[in-house]
């Protein structure tokens, strides 16, 4: 699955929570999911629906209602304190008690009863028939069973609305003008997404319908999903991708499970919303933690790889942990702590992130600086040889061929054969005319008949490259056989493949191996060769590996994705 998918699926499923929520605050009302009716002179619990909020909040059949959408039904005792008397203020006063010595049901008709028990419930009070009889003037009543909070809690809910709709469209606005890092340009959508749908679905949750919440829990773990996987395939390495993909399916299988505990009452509220919390969160964090990798903050000395690399894990790790502090916003006004979480990233990225893109900008721009005069000199070299030396060569032959001198023309075709060769090295005109593919089989054929073995090359072209990625991929081999020959010993194995959605490279000797401080002595002058690679990777946002084999032998990787 692509970017351009992935996006598509997380601003459907953004979509489909707004206008869920819509629905709700127009067509659904809050149900606390009791059912009352008219006993002994009062309202009493009749009926408690399974898995809605009553039942989780441990509702009986049974309990008396004491007040309803703020109508008393059972007049509570209670104390009042005398105005102090003016001569003495600070002498204590006795409390008085007020009204009723104790639960007293007011006088009601039975018709006004039966009529408030068919009534929308927007608030209640309830007490088991035990708390009521149980009361004393010395220790007060029993401490109330339930309030509901009624139409409120969806009119609370509503207010997530904006906010979800300033990161949505907000967010993937900022993401796709690439204010936020280019890495997250291609998953604008699935980050903003992410972001605005645990917001958008807050009036569904709010309704304490089971099927509702369910629905809304399911919706808030699929907004997650697009982003999880879109970190996931810039995961290096093919094995932990494998790994991250199964973290992935666990944490959402144990959120469907938290949203399922949600609704059922299994555990307690607390205990459930930590773990809705933790494990929906986790679906983006844990490949945007992995995506972003071990950062290198003393590596930052070398100017280029390490900075433009410091920023890509940033990036990463923010895209992957921003839902976890929108999930945590799940209370009016909706705007704390996602707002300090999106306060500490602009700060940061005033203070450290934007210093490092002028710094990684400039090597950049400096380095393809270093490749491109490269390339234009390469190209020099190729034409002087061919229009001047090559040239004075071809009439030389010909004059010692007409003196009789066929010893020293013969010498001097070979010397020819030798520039051309040396002037197809420079120029690669069947790179440019073939692609990648055969400027390999040609490369291998060449470098076979000096290393004294076996050198092979296995292709797959699904597809050409863009001309940069061609010419990339054909020096980093280039480059590489010549280690192979010089460092390492047949036999050489190549392996090419090229589909649509990228190139990889892999070339893999049977020497002693490359040396383990390799890679740092690039960076500080001590091979030029594999600096070269490096920059080459680099100009086109490839990934580059090289290794030593466990057993002996050089490996050398190049991956190359279409953005």
């Amino acid at each position: 699955m692509d970017d351009a998918t992935r996006g598509r699926i997380a601003a459907t499923i953004a979509l489909v929570s707004l206008l869920l929520s819509l629905l709700v605050l127009l067509l659904v009302r809050y149900d606390p999911g009791l059912r009352l009716g008219v006993t002994d002179g009062g309202l009493t619990v009749v009926e408690v629906a399974p898995f809605t909020q009553a039942a989780r909040d441990g509702v009986q059949p049974g309990m008396r209602v004491v007040t309803l959408n703020g109508q008393v039904l059972i007049e509570l005792p209670g104390y009042t304190y005398p105005e102090p008397d003016p001569a003495n203020p600070d002498l204590p006063q006795e409390p008085i008690l007020v009204g009723p010595s104790r639960p007293t049901p007011v006088n009601i008709s039975e018709e006004e009863l039966f009529l408030l028990s068919q009534a929308r419930i927007d608030n209640a009070e309830l007490a088991t028939q035990g708390e009521l009889d149980r009361w004393q003037p010395e220790i007060g009543c029993c401490q109330l069973g339930v309030y509901y909070p009624g139409p409120w809690a969806l009119t609370e809910a509503s207010l997530a609305l904006l906010p979800g709709l300033v990161l949505l469209i907000g967010g993937a606005w900022w993401l796709i003008r690439g204010r936020a890092g280019e890495s997250l340009r291609p998953m604008a959508l699935p980050v903003a997404a992410a972001a605005a749908t645990p917001l958008l679905v807050q009036p569904v949750l709010a309704t304490a319908s089971p099927a509702l919440v369910i629905v809304g829990g399911l919706l808030t773990i699929a907004s997650m999903v697009p982003l999880a996987l879109a970190l996931g395939d810039r995961i290096d390495g093919a094995a932990d991708r494998r790994l991250i993909q199964v973290g992935i399916g666990i944490f959402a299988a144990v959120g469907v499970v938290s949203v399922v505990f949600t609704v059922t009452g299994a555990a307690s509220g607390n205990d459930v919303g930590i773990l809705r919390w933790a494990t929906i969160g986790a679906i983006p964090l844990l490949p945007g933690l992995a995506a972003a990798g071990p950062i290198d903050f003393s590596g930052l000395r070398a100017v280029g790889t390490s900075a433009r690399k410091l920023m890509q894990s940033t990036e990463f790790a923010i895209a992957g942990a921003t839902p976890l502090f929108v999930l945590a916003t799940d209370r009016p006004p909706y705007v704390w702590p996602i707002a300090f979480w999106l306060g500490a990233i602009a700060i940061a990225g005033r203070f450290t992130v934007r210093p490092l893109v002028r710094l990684a900008t400039r090597a950049q721009l400096q380095r393809d600086l270093i490749v491109a005069a490269t390339e234009a000199e390469r190209a020099r070299l190729a034409a002087d040889i061919h229009d001047e030396a090559l040239q004075e060569l071809t009439l030389l032959v010909r004059r010692l061929e007409t003196a009789g001198d066929t010893e020293g023309a013969e010498l001097g075709r070979t010397v020819a054969d030798r520039l051309r060769a040396i002037c197809g090295d420079l120029r690669l005109p069947i790179l440019d005319d073939l692609g990648v593919g055969p400027a390999l089989d040609w490369l291998v054929l060449r470098i076979e008949r000096l290393a004294g073995g076996e050198v092979r090359l296995e292709r797959s072209d699904g597809t050409r490259p863009p001309p940069d990625v061609e010419l990339a991929i054909f020096r980093v081999a280039q480059e590489a056989l010549a280690n192979a020959v010089k460092h390492g010993r047949p036999p050489i194995m190549v392996r090419y493949r090229a589909t649509e959605s990228g190139v990889s490279l892999s070339i893999d000797d049977a020497g002693p191996g490359i040396a383990a401080d390799a890679g740092s002595a690039a960076e500080t002058g001590g091979h030029f060769g594999l600096l070269n690679m490096q920059q080459r990777a680099e100009q086109i946002g490839a990934i580059l590996d090289i290794r030593r084999w466990p057993g002996g032998g050089t490996h050398v990787a190049m991956e190359w994705r279409q953005r």
